[in-house]
């Protein structure tokens, strides 16, 4: 297979629109859609579902699971094989997955650089077209419940299950037990068929969330953007910084990211920043300059290309689209002001100069050229 890029430079203004909306997850053709989007909480779950697409013990439904952090290609492919499942079987199509991620639970105090939070990864699944999410709570008590129960007990609780969708590496229950081969020797002696499916490979080897994590920590977003199929983006809230961005003639926001998301490694990059359904081309430094203090791998700063306003405090989401340069201290003001308006000037031949509205201007050019090689 030819080996693309994910992103075709320049972007114009309505395709960097069409770039944010998939990447965020935004339903383009249905806007509203995250309006007829509910969730509930119980004992150990919370589900979104669709209107009229309830999650009951009596509904038959085919599923996948999986803990599905970032929603890769690869989970993509799972969640289009369980749709076409359902739509066979004339049932919901669902994804379980689990909170915290059984990776996290099993290695407590090692940090867990998410790809996406819980409600960023319930929406990327319901935006896939999938009915409804089941988010289970993974403590001590599921951890120990053997794959038996799970599949007997636990799920009957929510659904009247009729098939199931994994990946060929899949293990459930006490003691990873559950394997694929397990379940579909349970599952075909009660009346539930387990299909497992070939993980999707890119470069001779597959495709990951653990190989995402290792890409974007190395500064490689292009690489994680073909993988994932959309731009990685952490969200953070916008605080005062030092003002030394402003003095250069841009705006600068300053963003505390939670420590828990997974950063790009320290440098410079090109992306867009997106606030209240505008999104604008942006030079994102990663980590505190360090001409001016301790680097921060939680903290980034990101030049603003045409906007106008005040974000403090507000909530923003931070898309990287390329590596621009690694970070270093300057020797002078002059210094680091000629190297950042040469970023600036390369994120305005490259994204635009200008904010643009996702929605509208997305819809309006559905087809821009984003190529991925799927």
């Amino acid at each position: 297979m030819e080996r693309r890029e994910y992103l075709t430079y320049p972007l114009a203004g309505s395709a960097v629109a069409s770039v944010v909306a998939k990447s965020l997850f935004v339903n383009v053709e249905n806007p509203s859609l995250d309006g007829g989007t509910f969730c509930r909480e119980g004992h150990g779950f919370r589900i979104w579902e669709r209107k009229r697409k309830l999650v009951l013990p009596q509904r038959e439904a085919a599923i996948c699971i999986g803990a599905f952090d970032g929603l890769h290609l690869g989970h993509r492919m799972l969640a289009e094989e369980t749709m076409e499942d359902a739509r066979s079987r004339g049932c919901l199509a669902v994804a379980v997955t689990f909170d915290p991620l059984p990776s996290e639970f099993f290695k407590k105090g090692l940090s867990s650089h998410r790809l996406l939070s819980v409600e960023e990864r319930a929406f990327a699944l319901l935006s896939t077209g999938l009915d409804a999410v089941i988010m289970m709570d993974f403590d001590r008590s599921l951890a120990d419940t053997s794959y038996q129960d799970y599949l007997l007990k636990v799920l009957p609780s929510f659904l009247h299950v009729t098939s199931i969708h994994v990946g060929t590496n899949f293990c459930l229950g006490k003691g990873g037990l559950g394997t694929a081969e397990a379940l579909r020797e349970l599952g075909a002696s009660h009346g539930v068929s387990v299909h497992t499916h070939s993980l999707v490979e890119e470069d001779g080897s597959r495709i990951s969330a653990t190989r995402i994590r290792g890409l974007l920590h190395e500064g490689q977003v292009e690489e994680a953007a073909r993988l994932l199929g959309r731009l990685h983006f952490v969200t953070g809230t916008v605080e005062h910084g030092r003002g030394e961005g402003g003095s250069f003639g841009f705006p600068t926001a300053n963003v505390r990211i939670d420590r828990m998301r997974c950063m790009p490694g320290e440098g410079v990059y090109a992306g867009l920043v997106y606030s209240d359904d505008w999104a604008w081309p942006a030079a994102i430094n990663v980590g505190a300059p360090p001409t001016f203090s301790t680097p921060d791998p939680a903290f980034l700063e990101a030049n603003l290309l045409g906007f106008k306003g005040d974000l403090y405090g507000r909530t923003v989401k931070v898309l990287f689209s390329s590596w621009l340069r690694a970070s270093r201290p300057f020797d002078s003001l002059e210094e680091l002001e000629r190297t950042v308006l040469g970023n600036i000037d390369w994120v305005r031949q490259n994204l635009g100069d200008q904010g643009v509205r996702v929605i509208s201007d997305a819809r309006a050019n559905a087809d821009a050229s984003v190529e991925v090689d799927a």
